[in-house]
C-alpha cells in the first residue's frame, strides 16, 4: 500500500485520527489539533465545526478525517466516527487528557508515528471504569520515548552487565543505568517495565518517577494542565501522585 506523503498538497481522505485539542474560532468554526496514524499531528480548521460536526469532533473518539491544503493549517472537509469509544470519567478522563498533552508536547506536526498511534489507542482502551490504569500509562510513556528516538536502556547497565533484579540503579539521561547501592530504581522494577509486568505499587512508583524525569528531560518540564485536572476530578490533594 502506498501512503501519501505528509508534504503533499493533495487532499487526504478518511485518515484514521483522534482529536487532541479543540477550541472555538470565529463565529462557528473550530481549530483542531489532531493525531493521525499516517500523517502524525495535524492542525485543522473545521469551518462550521461548532454545528452538526461538534458531536463528532470529540477527543478520545476514533475518527476518520479528510482534509486539504498545503500550509501549516489544513482545512477539514469530512469527519466521521470510526467506531464506538467508551466514555471516560474521573481520573481516567484526566489521564486521557494527560496522554493528549504528551502527544502535543512531544510530536512535531506532520511527523508520522504509526506505532505511537496504535499505542495511544491501546492506552485509551485501558482507561475504563473511571480510574487511571497506571501500567497502561507507563507503557505508553515508555513506547512514546522509544518511537521518538529516546528509548530507555532496559537491557543492561553502562558497563554492559545485564540488569540484576536484586540490584539498584541510577538512570542518567545521557548514559543509561548505573548500578549503585543507593540507587532509586530497583532492578526488578526496570525488568517489569521492560516486560510489561508492572503490578507492584513500589515498581509502578519507581518507573513513574523514571519516565517522568525522562519526558521532562527531552520535552521540557512545563507543568501539565492535566495533572491539575486529575487532582480536581479525582478529589486529590496537591501532594497526591498524578498520572
Amino acid at each position: 500500500m502506498i501512503i501519501q506523503q505528509p508534504a503533499s498538497r493533495g487532499p487526504v481522505l478518511l485518515a484514521p485520527a483522534y482529536v487532541l485539542h479543540r477550541r472555538p474560532y470565529r463565529d462557528s468554526s473550530l481549530l483542531l489539533e489532531c493525531f493521525s496514524r499516517d500523517y502524525g499531528r495535524v492542525g485543522l480548521l473545521a469551518r462550521g465545526g461548532r454545528g452538526r460536526l461538534a458531536g463528532v469532533l470529540q477527543p478520545f473518539a476514533p475518527l476518520l478525517l479528510s482534509w486539504t491544503g498545503g500550509g501549516e493549517l489544513k482545512t477539514l472537509t469530512q469527519a466521521e466516527s470510526d467506531g464506538y469509544a467508551d466514555p471516560l470519567h474521573g481520573g481516567a478522563l484526566a489521564a486521557a487528557f494527560y496522554l493528549n498533552e504528551l502527544l502535543l508536547r512531544a510530536c512535531a506536526r506532520l511527523d508520522a508515528h504509526p506505532v505511537v498511534f496504535e499505542a495511544y489507542a491501546r492506552a485509551l482502551a485501558a482507561l475504563t471504569g473511571g480510574m487511571a490504569d497506571e501500567p497502561a500509562l507507563r507503557r505508553f510513556e515508555r513506547d512514546l520515548l522509544a518511537q521518538l528516538g529516546y528509548g530507555l536502556q532496559l537491557e543492561h547497565d553502562v558497563d554492559g552487565a545485564a540488569i540484576d533484579p536484586a540490584a539498584r540503579y541510577h538512570y542518567q539521561s545521557e548514559r543509561g543505568l548505573i548500578r549503585a547501592p543507593d540507587g532509586e530504581l530497583p532492578g526488578a522494577a526496570l525488568l517489569a517495565l521492560r516486560e510489561d509486568a508492572l503490578a507492584e505499587p513500589a515498581h509502578l512508583f519507581a518507573c513513574k518517577r523514571l519516565l517522568r524525569a525522562q519526558l521532562a528531560w527531552h520535552f521540557g518540564d512545563r507543568p501539565l494542565k492535566s495533572r491539575q485536572m486529575y487532582r480536581a476530578l479525582a478529589g486529590k490533594t496537591p501532594r497526591t501522585e498524578t498520572p
